[in-house]
């Protein structure tokens, strides 16, 4: 059976930040193919796994994006610095200084992003936010010509250094990407461990372009056409100095995360509540979460056709959205855990008592 902590260092340090996704996706067909029946593609790149169980109905789509985010080239100085466009979401103070690599057709770059240095900064402006406008990216040449010698060209696109690691005894894991290779390392192991006797089909989406504008899941649910689906995510952990619990109540090492609004997806009420239920038979500690701010593939998927009962569950993680997350190992296990338990629990009969009367 597959080590969990070694399938996220293998998934975490993958690069393939929206839209470029070729490395993650190569790595996710290798894994999924060991478990499935049969792997489809879509013509955006999404990889559909499919596992039989003991009934073909109901098709139970579980969603994971592949894509991080990350950066884009987009103006070369005659002097060698990188100027650069976000893939997805970034705070601009989270990037200054941050080490990056440029993937080229030649090979990787590294790079470190930088600013003008506060000793030539007039006193009055040190404290002032750093816009990205500003920044660039240093890849230690000093001409136009030497950045094309390095095979670095506009529209390359850029992620962040951090190699997975190891945290607190084992306790916590911290990584590039987690966001959301989190969901992709559950699609993988629940794969490995559902067995065959869930009485479904079971179609394990690893979709692209998801921090862009949820793209990748449109295009898959129309592959997939499914009955039922739950997303696979990465939930905001606020247990983080100047965080209200009020905005965020998650917290490393207290369980899953049930997602009850976000600006995409209220979810299904009775999908919610087999969770709920299914988490209290386990003895599984959950969390609850609001994101007033934000969306996920289910946000897309349960709008396919006539409407698909869809739920977004989540790992909470802290530093989401930043060039390093940090995660529990037990919350990891313990989502796997309660997805199982409910993908046994997805019969026909229980997935047509998802609809509203």
């Amino acid at each position: 059976m597959m080590d969990s902590k070694e399938l996220l260092r293998l998934l975490c340090n993958a690069d393939g930040p929206s839209g470029y996704e070729e490395g993650v996706r190569s790595l996710m067909r290798e894994l999924m193919e060991k478990f499935v029946d049969e792997i489809q593609t879509d013509k955006l790149g999404t990889l559909v796994g499919i596992k039989k169980g003991t009934q073909e109905q109901p098709r139970v789509m579980l969603a994971a994006h592949m894509d991080e985010i990350g950066f884009i080239v987009r103006y070369i100085t005659k002097e060698g610095y990188l100027k650069f466009t976000p893939l997805g979401g970034w705070m601009d103070q989270l990037i200054l200084g941050q080490r990056v690599v440029i993937k080229t057709r030649e090979g990787d770059v590294l790079g470190v992003i930088g600013c003008k240095p506060p000793h030539i900064v007039p006193p009055a402006e040190r404290t002032k936010l750093i816009e990205r406008k500003d920044m660039f990216i240093d890849v230690g040449v000093k001409s136009e010509e030497e950045v094309a010698g390095l095979g670095i060209k506009i529209g390359d696109p850029i992620v962040p250094y951090g190699p997975f690691e190891e945290m607190a005894k084992g306790k916590a894991y911290m990584g590039k990407g987690l966001d959301d290779r989190v969901g992709c390392a559950l699609l993988i192991k629940i794969l490995e461990e559902v067995g065959s006797d869930h009485p479904n089909t079971i179609y394990a989406a690893a979709t692209v372009q998801e921090e862009v504008g949820l793209r990748g899941a449109q295009t898959a649910a129309y592959l997939v056409k499914p009955d039922v689906a739950i997303a696979l995510e990465v939930a905001i952990a606020g247990d983080v100095p100047g965080v209200n619990p009020e905005d965020a109540q998650a917290k490393l090492g207290g369980g899953p995360v049930i997602c009850l609004y976000d600006v995409s997806l209220i979810p299904n009420i009775r999908l919610r509540d087999l969770f709920i239920d299914t988490a209290k038979e386990l003895g599984i500690s959950y969390q609850f979460e609001i994101m007033e701010g934000g969306a996920t593939d289910a946000g897309r998927i349960h709008l396919y056709a006539e409407g698909v009962p869809s739920i977004v569950i989540g790992v909470p993680t802290r530093h989401i959205h930043s060039p390093i997350g940090i995660m529990s190992a037990e919350d990891f296990e313990n989502t796997k855990k309660l997805l199982i338990a409910v993908l046994k629990k997805l019969d026909s009969q229980t997935v047509v008592s998802l609809k509203p009367l």
